[in-house]
């Protein structure tokens, strides 16, 4: 595997001169698979210590009695190496075993747990029951598997992610992979978002002063960035951070590359597009990257235009970089 932040194993060139020091830190707001993969793309075209990754948390939920973190392990895998590139989730060279024997047993088999995986979320559950944080854990999981930049939990306290529709209110995982996301959405909310502490490392880096770039991933902003804003003082601390907030559009050609994201703006009212998604994040954009051909009519931020569908890691490293290029030319 090549080292992150190392693009084809070779030593990653400093940057010198200018306005930027060597210790300016990039933050950036992930979801599961369309964010890790640019969180990919950023760790190979940054300095570990430069890169601090946010992670959704309100996509977590208790499954057989087990604490499950889908977008912080799509993040750790995907840096590590370790991804199922095939199933865009879980870890690579995965069995099915204890999936199997469950569902001999009657047991609920609606939401697949590898035999490697659940390696994951036992020991996580047992250190949280323990009384070690989830951020601790993150952290000493992202280590133990080789992943240079810090993954951090929103926050430690429990925010969970739902959704309205024709048959009421259920939980997003429920909804996305029990319900196969068919019933038609009508509204979307963060419980215990109000009552969530921001991850306290996530504020002090904020108010730091050394914050390059915060870069928000093409992730579904419906259910994986704002989430995230939602926790009390998160949006006003990027707001004020002095540094540019650079978003990357998940929908090309009016479609999602993946995901739910169109067809929850569709079914929420809004006609999903590019310009739809700036639109949602408002005033706290400065710079908007999408793709050449899509439109951008009544986007407020600076557009920058390049291909933004990533099929490999070149790809990735290659939007890392006009992102990188793009907060750059907001803070000259």
């Amino acid at each position: 595997m090549v080292g992150a932040g190392q693009p084809g194993g070779k030593p990653h060139p400093r940057r010198a001169g200018g306005s930027l020091s060597l210790n300016d830190i990039v933050v950036a707001l992930s979801g599961g698979i369309g964010g890790a993969k640019l969180a990919l793309g950023l760790s190979n075209a940054l300095p570990a210590e430069e890169l601090l990754l946010v992670a959704n948390t309100g996509d977590d939920f208790e499954h057989l009695g087990l604490h499950v973190s889908p977008d912080i392990d799509t993040l750790t895998y995907s840096l590590a190496g370790l991804d199922n590139q095939e199933l865009g989730w879980g870890r690579r060279d995965e069995s099915w075993a204890f999936m199997e024997a469950l569902g001999a047993l009657g047991g609920a088999t609606w939401f697949r747990l590898g035999d490697r995986d659940l390696a994951t979320h036992v020991e996580r559950t047992r250190r949280l029951r323990a009384g070690d944080s989830l951020s601790a854990i993150t952290a000493d999981f992202a280590r133990r598997l080789g992943v240079g930049p810090r993954i951090l939990p929103m926050s430690d306290d429990p925010v969970r992610t739902r959704v309205l529709t024709v048959q009421g209110w259920v939980d997003f995982q429920d909804w996305f992979v029990g319900q196969q996301a068919r019933p038609a959405v009508r509204a979307v909310q963060f419980r215990g978002a109000a009552e969530a502490r921001p991850q306290p490392e996530l504020l002090a880096t904020l108010a730091s002063g050394r914050v390059r770039a915060v870069v928000i991933c093409p992730s579904n902003p419906l259910i994986s960035v704002e989430p995230i804003l939602a926790v009390p003082g998160v949006r006003d601390a990027i707001a004020g951070c002095g540094a540019p907030v650079v978003a990357v559009s998940p929908i090309i050609a009016g479609q999602a590359v993946k995901g739910p994201t169109a067809t929850m703006l569709r079914d929420l009212g809004t006609e999903p597009s590019a310009a739809a998604v700036a639109q949602r994040y408002g005033a706290l954009l400065q710079g908007y990257v999408m793709e050449p051909d899509d439109d951008a009519s009544g986007i407020a931020a600076r557009v920058f235009r390049a291909p933004t569908l990533m099929r490999g890691l070149p790809d990735k490293i290659a939007l890392a970089q006009v992102v990188l290029n793009a907060a750059d030319r907001l803070r000259a």
